[in-house]
C-alpha cells in the first residue's frame, strides 16, 4: 500500500491522517471524465481532550492524491502550534509550506475549524453571526448518462427543489429532454467547460432558459477569457464560474466576465479562505454558490457552515456515495438544515469510518 496511516509527534497540536475511498452510488460523468470512485484523506487534530476533523477530497482530474496528500501533510509540524485559535498563523504557514495541495490544506482547515468550534461548543455558522435559516436548498446533481439511468437518477431525487445536470457532451438536448421527461422542478446546468463555440452556446443557453434553467455553470474553458465575457453579456441566465475560479486572488481577475462565483472548500484551502471569497464577490456584485466535490458529510458540512450567505448551493457530494463515515447536515424537503451541533456539526459513523 502506498499510503499509510501518519501520525505525527504529541506536541502542541496532534494531527493524523489516513486514506478512504469514496464509493459512488453510479458512475459519475462529466464533460471528458468519468468514475466510481474517489480517493479522499481523513484528517484528524487533536487537542486538550477535543478532536477536530477534517477532509481532502481528490478528483484524479485536480492532479491531487493520496499519495501527494501523505507527503504534503507529513511535512506539516503542526505540534510547533499550541493554541488552536491562532487559526490565521496556523493556516498561513500551512499554505506558504508548499505551493498547490489545495485539497490537503482544506483537510487542515476544516479539522482546525471543526476542533475550535468544540472548544467553544458552537457550530461555525453561529459563530460567525449568520442566520441558519437563510440557508438555500440544495440541488441534487445529475451525471450524464442513458436516458434510462437518468430517469432513474431524476426519480432517486425527487425530494429535491433544484437538479443540478451536467452537460458539456453530445446528448446535451436529450439529458434536458429526458430530465423534463419526469420532473419540472428548477434546473441549473453545469457544462464543466464543454462548450467551445460561443454562438452555438449562447443559442444553446436561450434554449436552456425556455426549458426552466435558472443558471449556466462554466460553459466554455476557463482561458477563453472574450468568449465568456461575450456570452456572460448576451445571456438571458446567469454565468457561474467553476474551473475559473480557485483562490482569493482569482475574484478580481474573473469580475466582469461571469454573473456569479461557485466557491468550493478543496479549490480555496477550505473555509477560511472561503468566507473571505465570499464578502470580495459580494462586494463585486457577484452571485455566489457554495458547491463541492464528492466528498464525506465531514466537507459538506463544513461548506454548509457558510450557505446562509450564499445564492445557491450544490452540497450533495455526500449523497452521492455509499459509504459515508460521518454524520452532518441535514437536507429536509431539499433545504440545508443547519443544527446547533458544534464545530461543523459531524458525528462519527461508527459501521464506516476507518479504524484508528
Amino acid at each position: 500500500m502506498l499510503v499509510m496511516k501518519g501520525i505525527l509527534p504529541e506536541k502542541g497540536l496532534k494531527l493524523s491522517f489516513e486514506p478512504f475511498e469514496l464509493q459512488l452510488k453510479h458512475v459519475f460523468t462529466l464533460a471528458g471524465s468519468s468514475r466510481s470512485t474517489t480517493p479522499v484523506m481523513l484528517t484528524r487534530i487533536e487537542f486538550g481532550g477535543f478532536c477536530g476533523y477534517g477532509e481532502a477530497s481528490m478528483p484524479p482530474y485536480l492532479g491531487e492524491s493520496h499519495k501527494t496528500a501523505a507527503k504534503y501533510l507529513s511535512a506539516l509540524k503542526l505540534e510547533q502550534f499550541s493554541d488552536p485559535f491562532r487559526m490565521d498563523e496556523i493556516l498561513d504557514y500551512v499554505d506558504n509550506i508548499a505551493p498547490g495541495n489545495t485539497a490537503a490544506k482544506a483537510a487542515i482547515d476544516i479539522a482546525l475549524h471543526d476542533l475550535t468550534g468544540k472548544i467553544l461548543n458552537k457550530p461555525w455558522h453561529k459563530i460567525w453571526g449568520f442566520s441558519p435559516e437563510k440557508a438555500p436548498d440544495t440541488s441534487y446533481t445529475i451525471g450524464i448518462d442513458m436516458p434510462e439511468t437518468v430517469r432513474q437518477k431524476v426519480k432517486e431525487a425527487s425530494g429535491y427543489k433544484i437538479l443540478k445536470v451536467k452537460l458539456g457532451s453530445r446528448n446535451d438536448i436529450e439529458m434536458i429532454e429526458t430530465v423534463r421527461s419526469v420532473t419540472n422542478v428548477q434546473i441549473c446546468v453545469d457544462v464543466n467547460q464543454g462548450w467551445t463555440d460561443r454562438k452555438k452556446a449562447l443559442d444553446m443557453i436561450f434554449w436552456l432558459k425556455e426549458k426552466g434553467v435558472v443558471f449556466v455553470e462554466q460553459p466554455m474553458p476557463r482561458e477563453n477569457f472574450d468568449d465568456i465575457a461575450w456570452l456572460t453579456q448576451h445571456s438571458p441566465l446567469p454565468v457561474i464560474a467553476d474551473e475559473a475560479i480557485q483562490r482569493l486572488a482569482d475574484v478580481q481577475k474573473i469580475t466582469g466576465m461571469y454573473s456569479g462565483i461557485n466557491i468550493k472548500l478543496m479549490k480555496c484551502t477550505g473555509m477560511r479562505e472561503a468566507h473571505k471569497i465570499i464578502t470580495l464577490a459580494q462586494a463585486a456584485n457577484l452571485k455566489v454558490m457554495i458547491g463541492c466535490m464528492t466528498e464525506t458529510s465531514c466537507a459538506v458540512s463544513a461548506a454548509a457552515q457558510l450557505s446562509p450567505k450564499a445564492n445557491w448551493a450544490d452540497l450533495d457530494g455526500n449523497l452521492l456515495i455509499s459509504n459515508d463515515p460521518f454524520l452532518g447536515v441535514k437536507i429536509i424537503e431539499g433545504k440545508i438544515t443547519l443544527t446547533n451541533e458544534p464545530g461543523i456539526g459531524i458525528q462519527l459513523a461508527v459501521n464506516n469510518y476507518p479504524a484508528t
